[in-house]
């Protein structure tokens, strides 16, 4: 072949680079005729984006509900204490006492209603200018779309839409396929598939001085109380409560708005008080760990009476079998607690099991008892949480930062484990200090470093 062919074979390849024929160098040098994509331009958009990312957050959209929740609360109290002065036949006697206390009330209520104007004000001109940011950007990027001579990002557009029904596929492939994990659940759901969300993620109204705690629903709620919420903050070294809050909704709960404590005792800690961050309500009664014991303690919320059973006498307690992971361990997390469709269970490890974990069902009668007992091969220390569904004990590990994995599941009606479960959690923080499932409402209430978060099971 002569070097005039190498030359001309060489020019149809879109690359620059050289070649020897015969001891001389054949070089072909391509030029792109194009102009350069303006990525400052790109740049610009991502400072941009970034700005108002910042700038808008949950918590600044909620300032708007808190002052209009704050202002109601007050004109509510004002009312009742204008009542309150009407009904007064005192001579006169108080009467100076309460008109400058609605004073003071009407003072406060237009401090608030000053504080919601400006706010409002405030909201508005950033909605106003981060919808001119949003214009800009949007023609800009139709800018930068013009320099896709080779129809890449058509390409990706059409690869992301790909791979989204692919996953609709796999999800309906998944549903309707034969159980690969486990018997359908027992209680007519069908087998866990995947959990979503989060679907609630809030810091509580304690910020973050508490990073160990709990919170959900009564799963067996008395009538009227369907849609009240708990919290308990572990107030004490990160590891001790002795309080119950409780919210009319979850909104409030999310707002820390009028709140009811219900006290165990009135030092914390006691006899008979929170030891660590795994506790469940079930039909109006507290399940938890008593302080400094391996006993199961019952508190009535209504009559504030505690009950206890004893676990056996090697159970770990006191930081024994704590929930944990190669990174840290989840102080006093040795008994978690857990509700699922038949009622309360406990989850704990003794030395007569080799530190493996334990699972015992709660009578739920005053004082309770425990009715039936499964031991199972699952080290303790290397779980990180557990929670129950349908009568299937599920345990959890840490992947890293952003992911939880649920790995195992025990099934007590049939003994079957199974250590290959990779049904995966995206965590909003790094760890994961409680979680357990409502079978209500089919979410699992999680406390994640002094946030909490609720996510959906998918059957």
């Amino acid at each position: 072949m002569s070097q005039s062919n190498i030359f001309t074979l060489m020019v149809v390849i879109p690359l620059m680079f050289s070649q020897s024929a015969k001891g001389k160098d054949c070089v072909c040098e391509l030029q792109n005729s194009d102009p350069a994509f303006p990525e400052n331009k790109l740049n610009n958009i991502e400072f941009t984006a970034t700005q108002c990312t910042e700038n808008i957050t949950s918590e600044k959209m909620t300032e708007i509900d808190r002052l209009v929740l704050g202002l109601q609360h007050r004109i509510r109290q004002l009312l009742e204490n204008v009542s309150m002065l009407e009904r007064e036949d005192n001579g006169n006697l108080y009467a100076a006492v309460s008109l400058r206390i609605i004073e003071l009330e009407f003072a406060e209520i237009q401090d608030l209603l000053d504080k919601l104007n400006r706010t409002t004000d405030s909201y508005q001109q950033q909605s106003l200018q981060t919808a001119a940011e949003l214009q800009d950007m949007e023609e800009t990027m139709t800018e930068l779309e013009n320099f896709d001579h080779t129809q890449v990002m058509v390409k990706q557009r059409e690869n992301q839409r790909i791979k989204r029904d692919l996953e609709r596929c796999k999800e309906e492939l998944n549903s309707t396929s034969p159980a690969l994990t486990l018997s359908p659940g027992h209680c007519g759901l069908g087998r866990m598939v995947n959990v979503s969300g989060p679907k609630t993620y809030s810091l509580t109204v304690y910020g973050t001085s508490y990073s160990f705690g709990a919170w959900g629903r009564d799963a067996n709620p008395a009538l009227g109380d369907e849609n009240k919420y708990w919290l308990v903050v572990l107030s004490s070294s990160n590891a001790y409560g002795n309080f119950i809050r409780q919210y009319n909704s979850l909104s409030t709960t999310i707002l820390g708005i009028g709140p009811t404590d219900t006290y165990i005792s009135s030092s914390n800690p006691t006899t008979n008080t929170i030891q660590g961050p795994n506790m469940v309500m079930y039909a109006n009664a507290f399940y938890y760990n008593c302080y400094n014991t391996y006993y199961v303690c019952q508190f009535n919320m209504t009559t504030r009476s505690v009950s206890t059973v004893a676990l056996p006498s090697d159970t770990g307690y006191n930081n024994k079998f704590p929930f944990a992971h190669l990174g840290t361990t989840y102080s006093y997390t040795d008994m978690d607690f857990a509700t699922d469709e038949s009622g309360v269970f406990v989850i704990y490890a003794t030395t007569s099991n080799f530190g493996n974990v334990v699972i015992s069902k709660v009578g739920t009668s005053n004082p309770p008892v425990l009715s039936q007992t499964w031991l199972t091969s699952l080290h303790k220390k290397t779980v990180t949480n557990t929670f129950m569904v349908c009568g299937v004990l599920y345990a959890t590990r840490y992947l890293d930062k952003e992911i939880e994995e649920i790995f195992y599941s025990y099934d007590t009606k049939t003994n079957e484990e199974r250590y290959d479960l990779r049904i995966h959690i995206k965590k909003m923080q790094t760890n994961i200090k409680y979680m357990n499932y409502d079978p209500r409402d089919h979410l699992l209430y999680v406390y994640s470093d002094s946030y909490i978060v609720t996510y959906e099971i998918m059957f």
